[in-house]
């Protein structure tokens, strides 16, 4: 077997055994993901092994999942188990994508056919009465694209806090006093329920002041929300879950008491696309 793979196979020959073309080879090569085992520096004719076969044509059927190349050249390098994980986390980020267009484009259409109502009809709008509570909270001015790795990174810290507060006493949530956008920076206000006040405030004193981390008591108030899915969350389609909630208020008689928030209940890194994770909500009150 060794001696087989160790043919040296001209570009064309090379080339039909991988059931790809020279001119596929020349680009694999341009790309830095399959190089020829030699080039003749006299006659620049490129020579591959028989055994490249096997990696000319696990690119090729990459490139079919519209893998970017970088990705690729992690996939074909690693090993057996780390290059099967490999692709799995690259089509679960494809998953998520494509649920997320696809719920887009169903607002869209709505949008552009006149039938908004029908649509914000596939949102379950209810309320909920939450007590009061004090909340230990990290404020940015962020536009849209920076938002979801802020939001991450700032309740990750917060959580951290809190487990030294006295524990998280609820879903942690997303506060957004203006609007939020690509034209629009804010601010928006991470949100943990933390147990104990005091130790709370000691904490912000002592290592919020560089974020902007302080503490407030939240009172007591109903919220109108309707529960969406990790893929519904990215922005814009998570637009359309805002504007059912206020469809609805408006039905109902009521009107807001407060800034909207995003309430995050579930864990998001163990979520799938179509999971629900998030409760998009507006405090209200009756006119």
């Amino acid at each position: 077997m060794a001696v087989v793979d160790d043919e040296l196979l001209t570009i064309g020959a090379f080339a039909a055994r991988a059931r790809l073309s020279a001119k596929a080879l020349r680009l694999y090569d341009r790309l830095g993901l399959l190089a020829p085992d030699r080039v003749d520096e006299a006659s620049g004719y490129r020579y591959y092994r028989a055994g490249q076969v096997e990696r000319a044509r696990l690119v090729a059927l990459l490139r079919q999942l519209d893998m970017p190349l970088a990705r690729i050249a992690e996939v074909v390098e690693a090993d057996g188990e780390r290059a099967a994980g490999l692709l799995d986390g690259f089509w679960a980020d494809v998953e998520t994508r494509v649920a997320g267009q696809r719920t887009l484009a169903a607002y869209l259409r709505g949008r552009l056919s006149g039938r908004s109502s029908e649509m914000y009809g596939k949102f379950v709008v209810e309320t909920v009465d939450v007590p009061e509570c004090v909340v230990i909270t990290e404020t940015r001015h962020t536009l849209a694209d920076e938002l979801p790795a802020w939001i991450g990174g700032s309740l990750g810290r917060l959580e951290k806090a809190a487990r030294e507060c006295g524990g998280v006493t609820a879903a942690p949530y997303v506060v957004y006093h203006a609007e939020v956008s690509m034209e629009s920076d804010g601010p928006a206000e991470s949100c943990v329920p933390v147990a104990d006040e005091a130790a709370a405030r000691a904490w912000a004193e002592a290592h919020g002041r560089p974020r902007e981390t302080k503490v407030r008591v939240e009172p007591a108030q109903r919220l109108a929300y309707t529960r969406i899915t990790k893929a519904q969350v990215a922005h814009p389609q998570i637009i359309a879950a805002f504007e059912a909630v206020e469809h609805w208020m408006a039905q109902e008689g009521l009107e807001m008491a407060g800034p909207c928030r995003e309430v995050y209940f579930a864990d998001w890194d163990a979520a799938g696309p179509e999971d629900e994770v998030c409760d998009v909500a507006f405090p209200v009150k009756y006119k």
